[in-house]
């Protein structure tokens, strides 16, 4: 029984063992009829952060006030302590082991005596006591005594970097079967040219014929989540692959895996412990120890770094090569990555948001790619330009053709512009994705199902023009992608990319934009996001096929202005905009129309939106364009070749 918390804290923390060939010197001193007395045959027996332990065969009661002396070469500490655990050293034995706890102003003195004392040991003994420490202790809780186990590992990374890692490994897997009383262990990790988890070390069965997909069975779920498992055939057995039991032979009844991280945090591998012996699961202590034993795997291998052109993940691939990439540096574009893990592998709908062009397709790709159905299908469906016969095949299935919600079993169906469906469609697919089976069919639907929408569903609901129940069923979780003027700090990065991407493409050696063609991507507001950037790269590219440095950009390339030398010059088609005949103002507000019509446009058609972008009232925005189509009318009765856009 422990008497207090303390005791527990003490008997969970992790300990390094004394041995008499250190000449560590310990004195403990305690107060009796009010004079201080030394224990004469006080033997030290460990050390820790929090405490240390000794025994005697003086009678010593729980909480008794100790006041202690340590010495080990020129360094000398005295603290002071108090006893919370006692126990007897043995049947036969006189002696009491005593745990006590040291004071809390005495800890940060206590942390750098055993800094330099285990300084002084051998690889050989650290490597022993940090398997001891980590290991051996049943009731270790990875929370208590971390602060130790911590110092023991680096101090013995730096020791002996880990010259013979294999050896090392292979005595940790030893250990874990035998104090988990576990059949097998294994080690994998990630090889991003093959995608495959590989096992680099392997109990009881050969490591070459473990490897895998990454996303397949219970480790790969564990690799691609970062969340570590403990299941059992009899309550979970279709998590379970069998696919590996058939190549070894070996029937896997319970599973232990947790995550292993590199020194830059990403997932590399995962270490797993399968059968418990005796037992149908590993226990919620072998779950604690787990844990310890994944920070120790996580520093053997802490400087694997896999990178390869061939990677499908996203964190593993340089970006310059990978199909589908989200590019930039921002907290914006560090943000949208963080959600892109959290939602990867939740099989609730999922709705992106955003303007035309700010990559919600591309969004919907990269979860589905990272995610647990990658290695199923990707359909799409485009509600915006199908003609509504075609829209009901690919939907609901009829004539011979068979509906992508069935087709695409186990993957992802993407609805892109949801925000464009005919209401009445809208009621058909909600009332499918409720039942989960298109009526009449016997196959039941098993998709991830994606929409994207660049209008406000909610104003589209209040106008009539979209179910309520089905934007409350698609919408159970939505991604905001922002706009590319919102994220500008992306676009040098954005800008790299695709012009790369497009000179490899076109088969050109790789190009590069001048500071002034730079400074006028820039300046510019892309209203059409990064789907305009990238078009107006290509076209770059396209309009410079012998041009190592691009030093100009044509005005069919970025529209609007273009500030040079010469002034202010309009690289647009608006007629008479540089026709000095006609007076400033009237220049100016053709100008001034253009740019609104675009920003009406890159709002749907939503004056007031529009305005509102714009910083000015839905009422001088209509005064604007009524005074530019005045200016207009005058214009086209003197030349009958105008023709300007309404």
């Amino acid at each position: 029984m422990h008497n207090s918390l303390s005791e527990l804290k003490f008997y969970q923390s992790f300990r390094i063992p004394v041995e008499s060939k250190d000449d560590l010197r310990f004195l403990v001193e305690i107060e009796s009829e009010n004079k201080k007395i030394y224990i004469e045959d006080a033997k030290l027996i460990d050390l820790s952060v929090t405490g240390l332990g000794f025994k005697t065969k003086e009678r010593l009661s729980v909480g008794k006030d100790l006041t202690i002396s340590l010495q080990f070469k020129r360094m000398h500490l005295d603290i002071t302590a108090h006893i919370v655990r006692a126990f007897s050293a043995g049947v036969a034995e006189d002696d009491i082991i005593y745990g006590s706890e040291i004071d809390e102003e005495d800890l940060q003195q206590m942390r750098k005596f055993i800094e330099n004392y285990i300084f002084s040991f051998s690889p050989e003994r650290m490597r022993d006591c940090l398997v001891q420490s980590a290991l051996m202790e049943r009731y270790t809780n990875p929370t208590e005594g971390f602060e130790m186990f911590s110092l023991l590992l680096s101090l013995f990374k730096d020791m002996t970097k880990f010259g013979n890692r294999e050896e090392f490994t292979a005595t940790m897997l030893e250990e874990v079967t035998r104090i988990m009383n576990a059949q097998r262990a294994s080690i994998f990790l990630i090889n991003p040219n093959t995608n495959e988890l590989e096992a680099v070390a392997a109990l009881g069965v050969e490591k070459d014929l473990l490897k895998f997909d990454y996303r397949k069975g219970i480790a790969g779920s564990v690799f691609t989540t970062g969340v570590s498992l403990n299941i059992d055939a009899k309550t979970d057995k279709i998590r379970f692959s069998e696919d590996i039991d058939k190549i070894t032979g070996f029937v896997t009844k319970s599973i232990l895996c947790s995550p292993i991280f590199n020194r830059e945090d990403k997932i590399i591998g995962v270490v797993e412990i399968l059968n418990k012996r005796n037992e149908d699961r590993f226990t919620i202590e072998d779950e604690k120890t787990m844990k310890v034993l994944a920070l120790v795997f996580s520093s053997v291998f802490h400087n694997y770094n896999p990178i390869s052109e061939k990677s499908a993940i996203r964190r593993f691939s340089a970006p310059k090569d990978r199909e589908y990439a989200l590019i930039g540096k921002s907290p914006v574009a560090t943000e949208l990555r963080s959600s892109i893990v959290k939602l990867k592998d939740v099989d609730t709908p999922l709705l992106v948001t955003g303007e035309l062009g700010t990559g919600k397709s591309l969004m919907a790709k990269v979860i589905h790619n990272e995610g647990k159905r990658g290695l199923n299908l990707f359909e799409i469906i485009h509600c915006a330009g199908n003609d509504p016969h075609t829209l009901s095949l690919e939907l609901f299935g009829g004539e011979g053709h068979v509906s992508k919600l069935e087709k695409c079993v186990g993957g992802t169906v993407f609805l892109r512009e949801i925000c464009h469906l005919p209401l009445d469609f809208q009621v058909k697919l909600l009332d499918v994705l409720k039942n989960k089976r298109i009526e009449g069919s016997k196959t039941a639907i098993d998709v991830r199902l994606i929409t994207s929408a660049s209008l406000d569903l909610d104003e589209m609901v209040e106008e009539g023009k979209f179910n309520r129940e089905l934007l409350d069923f698609i919408g159970a979780t939505v991604l905001a992608v922002p706009a590319l003027r919102k994220r500008a700090m992306d676009l040098p990065d954005l800008i790299n990319y695709f012009l790369n991407k497009e000179c490899k493409k076109q088969g050109f050696l790789l190009k590069v934009f001048s500071p002034q063609v730079l400074e006028e991507f820039g300046k510019h507001d892309w209203p059409g996001n990064i789907h305009e950037l990238k078009r107006s790269i290509e076209k770059a590219v396209l309009y410079n096929p012998k041009s190592h440095v691009i030093n100009s950009i044509s005005s069919s390339v970025i529209p609007i202005i273009n500030k040079n030398a010469s002034g202010l010059k309009v690289l647009s088609d608006i007629p008479h905009a540089n026709d000095s005949e006609v007076p400033l103002k009237d220049r100016v507000a053709l100008i001034e129309r253009e740019m609104i019509l675009s920003e009406i446009k890159r709002h749907n058609g939503n004056k007031s939106k529009a305005a509102k972008a714009m910083g000015m009232s839905r009422e001088a925005l209509r005064k604007k364009l009524l005074m530019s189509d005045e200016i207009i009318e005058v214009l086209v009765k003197k030349d009958a070749n105008i023709k300007i856009a309404a």
